[in-house]
């Protein structure tokens, strides 16, 4: 083609003046059609839009017959249009009424036209339409007419996705781009949230597609490309923190595609069709996810991540745009939406704007969703490439309880949803009013409900809950928060400001559970096979005891002439917990010597959540002042199925017999040693579960704040002796079953407890 390299720049400068006329959508696309056949020599150029019927509709023409437009469709695979469409390639053909999938279309008048070229117009990978040109002779196209075809779809995505078109489509349908999505991921926490969409890594808008001066694009480029490399070399050499593991090995993978050599030179190539950098950065990562997508090798697809997380970080290199979005930019009803999110990221975003939170990756027991039932909002995880089918602005709602997300949502769904959030804060209005109220059985037996917290933020809910205590004080998010290792003085801070929350409330600190997936970020970290059963929680504080004996002396400060209780993870053996004590008893002597007032009280207690402590409860038992149980670690290492694993995360139900046996063996042995014992796992938030435990024998739980209501709602419906009538004997059985869920709720049913 003549002027190769005119040509397209040529090309876009019109089409981009096209772009800021003022005329009507259809006026536009028709005029950008005759621009593009007339810049290729071509007698033909159409361009198909995909509804969300899944149909290609012909919405301009120059060439074909006009009546034709708004009239001709086709599926997604059907004809060479539809093939394109499908497989997210160009196709270029000098005979194309040969080829296999040719589809004749009679209103078209296309049966004089015999070569063909066409491209996807994609955006986010996600194929928007079709852009094709003809000709009647039969000829063959160049890669470069193919290229300036790809990059002028590139304006027409932005048309598309600006929602532009619509107006045009025929009435009842609607743009593909555009079509409402009902999508289902895993459950992380509940609660019901409408809003709209806000990407915690905004995508990068690329104002400007043409080129002014190709040199100084390319210029623009390599010093963006140098500093990206800089910055990852930084990050991995650089930073005496990051050691081996999972993330490193993200970070290498990132530093070898940055100085891959074909993908550079596919960036410059883009630039030199007559794109701006930014532009030939979206083009190439639009035509390499759109392949990747498509891809049925696991590796490859896995790979997609990586380039879509480094061509964000060369388009925010290039534009000097924010990473993420600042709060005064939020709507007053934002939904964040993201691959992943660390727990400082989410407390960054102003809390009274936030109604809810989507994630690619990410499971229940994810830092950033104990951040996120802290502040109450609902969490739906494992949403594969949500990121790519939303737009910051899309209507949003999403159901945390039933793992539901509905992506621009028709007016009876928002409707409907709008009622049952109506109908949730009327139920929350009748918890609430249960404050005050003693959580007291109906046959007479006192149930104490405690709350789970973990950061400042959590505090003011142990008055509005009328909690009986914080039952659980998950030190470690505050150190995962922190950039650095907080001082003495700042835990002692920290701690003091816990206490004076809940006055003349016991409050139960656990130290530090760090380690499996709770890495901090200023700690090295070390590979293991399997985390979760590796050096964690107690492990750590007794191998490293000046780290243990540190937040030991800051919480005993904090609790000076005070009650304390302060709690052990991980214990797997009575000595942990005699190396444990002994270590705090050293404290303790040590304060007395330098005049600190002591706390008025002392309890030191155990997490129950290793197996083998079941076999040693009555030593335990005969040392500790309390214990705890933690569910969620106990019931993965009892029936060995990892918790964050969705394979088999839900294979094991805790209400099953061999479950409820343990926890009983548990209950059973504390009460009859005279110890208090709660349980401050998952099972204690949820009104059927916390009935069984309380049938168990159980007269402690704790739980997030939102749970306190409905299980006291529970407590007060239950009479205790007739609960205990029912189960017990079901713990005998063996018929094999799975479960005992269905028999409890019926038993719930029958017996009017509310669940």
């Amino acid at each position: 083609m003549r002027g190769a390299l005119a040509g397209p720049r040529q090309l876009l400068r019109r089409l981009r003046e096209v772009m800021a006329e003022p005329v009507n959508a259809q006026t536009r696309l028709d005029r950008i059609v005759v621009h593009i056949a007339s810049n290729m020599v071509a007698e033909v150029c159409s361009v198909y839009v995909l509804r969300s019927d899944g149909r290609l509709e012909l919405f301009a023409t120059e060439g074909l017959n006009r009546e034709a437009v708004h009239l001709t469709t086709m599926r997604a695979g059907e004809g060479l249009v539809g093939l394109i469409a499908e497989s997210a390639e160009p196709l270029a053909l000098a005979d194309a009424q040969s080829h296999p999938a040719f589809s004749y279309k009679p209103e078209t008048g296309e049966e004089i036209y015999h070569s063909f070229v066409g491209v996807p117009i994609l955006r986010g990978g996600n194929t928007l339409g079709v852009l094709v040109v003809q000709n009647k002779a039969r000829r063959s196209y160049s890669e470069e007419e193919i290229e300036v075809l790809q990059t002028t779809s590139m304006l027409l995505a932005e048309m598309i996705a600006s929602g532009e078109l619509q107006s045009l489509a025929p009435a009842g349908t609607v743009i593909s781009l555009r079509k409402p999505l009902s999508l289902t991921g895993t459950p992380i926490a509940d609660g019901v949230g409408l809003g709209h969409v806000v990407l915690h890594e905004p995508r990068v808008v690329v104002a400007q597609l043409v080129a002014e001066d190709l040199k100084k694009e390319e210029s623009r480029l390599d010093e963006a490309i140098a500093a990206l490399r800089v910055s990852i070399d930084h990050l991995i050499d650089g930073d005496e923190h990051v050691g081996p593991g999972e993330h490193r090995e993200v970070l290498e993978t990132f530093r070898l595609i940055a100085n891959d050599p074909g993908w550079l030179r596919r960036l410059r190539e883009a630039v030199m069709t007559g794109l701006t950098a930014e532009a030939a950065v979206e083009r190439v990562q639009n035509d390499t996810r759109a392949r990747l997508q498509r891809s049925t090798d696991p590796y490859m697809r896995e790979r997609l991540h990586d380039l879509d997380d480094l061509a964000n970080r060369l388009l925010h290199q290039l534009t000097g745009q924010p990473f993420v979005t600042a709060n005064d930019k939020l709507p007053d009803n934002a939904i964040l939406v993201a691959r992943t999110m660390g727990a400082a990221a989410l407390l960054d975003y102003d809390r009274r704007k936030l109604r809810g939170i989507v994630l690619e990756e990410g499971g229940p027991s994810s830092h950033v969703a104990i951040v996120a039932r802290a502040l109450g909002l609902p969490v739906v995880g494992e949403m594969p490439n949500i990121t790519n089918l939303v737009e910051d602005g899309d209507a949003i709602i999403i159901d945390g309880g039933g793992g539901e997300v509905h992506v621009r949502p028709p007016a009876d769904l928002q409707a409907a949803y709008a009622e049952k959030a109506r109908f949730r804060a009327r139920r929350q209005e009748q918890y609430r009013d249960l404050r005050d109220t003693p959580a007291v059985t109906r046959d007479g037996v006192t149930i104490e409900l405690h709350m789970n917290a973990g950061l400042l933020v959590d505090l003011p809910h142990v008055g509005e809950t009328g909690a009986a205590s914080i039952g659980l004080f998950r030190t470690e998010l505050l150190f995962m928060v922190a950039s650095q290792f907080p001082r003495l003085n700042e835990q002692v801070s920290l701690y003091k400001s816990v206490l004076d929350a809940a006055p003349g409330k016991p409050v139960t600190f656990r130290t530090l559970d760090i380690g499996g997936d709770k890495i901090l970020p200023y700690m090295r970290s070390f590979e293991e096979e399997n985390p979760a059963l590796g050096w964690r929680a107690i492990r750590i504080g007794l191998d490293r005891p000046a780290l243990l004996r540190s937040q030991l002396r800051a919480l005993l400060m904090a609790g000076g002439g005070r009650d304390l209780r302060i709690m052990f993870p991980m214990i797997a053996e009575a000595i942990e917990f005699d190396e444990a004590k002994a270590m705090t008893q050293r404290e303790l002597r040590h304060l007395e010597r330098h005049g600190y007032e002591l706390p008025s009280d002392l309890k030191l207690g155990i997490m129950v959540e290793v197996p083998s402590v079941l076999w040693q409860l009555e030593d335990m038992l005969a040392r500790v002042d309390f214990m705890s149980v933690g569910s969620n670690d106990l019931m993965q290492y009892l029936f060995a199925a990892d918790r964050d694993n969705k394979r088999v995360s839900d294979r094991f139900d805790p209400l099953s017999a061999p479950a409820l046996r343990a926890l009983k063996l548990i209950a059973d042995k504390a009460n009859e040693a005279g110890k208090p014992v709660t349980v401050c796992g998952e099972i204690g938030g949820r009104p059927l579960e916390a009935m069984a435990l309380i049938a168990l024998g159980y007269k402690g739980l704790s739980m997030s704040p939102s749970s306190i209501g409905p299980v006291k709602a529970m407590v007060l419906g239950l009479d205790v002796g007739e609960a205990r009538a029912h189960l017990l004997p079901l713990l005998d059985r063996h018929d094999g079953g799975h479960s005992l869920r269905a028999g409890l709720r019926a038993f719930a049913e029958a017996k009017g407890v509310p669940l």
